[in-house]
C-alpha cells in the first residue's frame, strides 16, 4: 500500500517510467548505501530496501508533500527497517550536504521541472557522489532528448560503461558506472 496526495508526482498510480525503472534496476548487494533521487512518494526506495534489506536507503526530494508521503509509506512498508532509511528534503545533493555520502548505487526517474538542462547538470554531479564501483540508473522518456542524454553521459563516463537497459514504451532505463578497479 502506498500513500500518495496530489502535488506529487504521480500520485493516483505508479507511473510506467518509474515501473520500468523498477523492473529492471539493478540491486546492489546487501550492504549497499543507495539513493532514490527525486524520490516522489518513495516507491524507489521501498522496493530497494525490500529487496536489498542490509542497505542504507536514502530519499531526497524537494518537494514537502512528496517527502511527507514518504514518510507515511516506509511506515507502512518498511516499518521494521525504518533504523536504515533516512529522508531528505531539498535540492538533489544539496539536501545531503550535512551527510557527506558516497553512494554504491544512485536511482531516478529525473523530475525534469526546469528541463533537460538541469538534468544534464544534475549527471555531472552524480560522479562526484558514487563509490568507485558505484552507479546511477535512470528512466528517461524518448522524447525528452533520451538520445541527448546518452550522448552527454558517453562524454563524462567510459563509453563501454553506459549501457542501455531497456526501451519499452518510448522509456530508456539507462546506466552508467564507474569502471572496477
Amino acid at each position: 500500500m502506498l500513500k500518495t496526495v496530489t502535488g506529487v508526482f504521480s500520485y493516483r498510480k505508479i507511473d510506467l517510467g518509474t515501473r520500468l525503472l523498477i523492473e529492471n534496476m539493478s540491486i546492489p548487494l546487501e550492504g549497499s548505501t543507495v539513493l532514490d533521487m527525486g524520490c516522489g512518494y518513495g516507491v524507489i526506495g521501498i522496493v530497494l530496501g525490500y529487496l536489498s534489506p542490509k542497505s542504507e536507503i536514502y530519499f531526497v526530494d524537494v518537494n514537502k508533500r512528496a517527502i511527507w508521503c514518504t514518510k507515511e509509506n516506509l511506515k507502512i512498508n518498511l516499518s521494521h527497517s525504518l533504523d536504515r532509511t533516512h529522508v531528505f528534503r531539498g535540492d538533489y545533493f544539496d539536501a545531503l550536504k550535512e551527510e557527506n555520502r558516497i553512494f554504491d548505487a544512485i536511482y531516478t526517474n529525473p523530475p525534469l521541472r526546469k528541463g533537460k538542462d538541469e538534468f544534464l547538470e544534475l549527471i555531472d554531479e552524480v560522479k562526484e557522489h558514487l563509490s568507485p564501483k558505484g552507479y546511477f540508473q535512470f528512466v528517461i522518456k524518448r522524447r525528452m532528448g533520451a538520445s541527448a542524454i546518452l550522448e552527454h553521459l558517453k562524454e563524462h563516463y567510459p563509453e563501454e560503461n553506459v549501457m542501455i537497459l531497456n526501451k519499452k514504451s518510448g522509456y530508456w532505463i539507462i546506466n552508467a558506472f564507474y569502471p572496477s578497479t
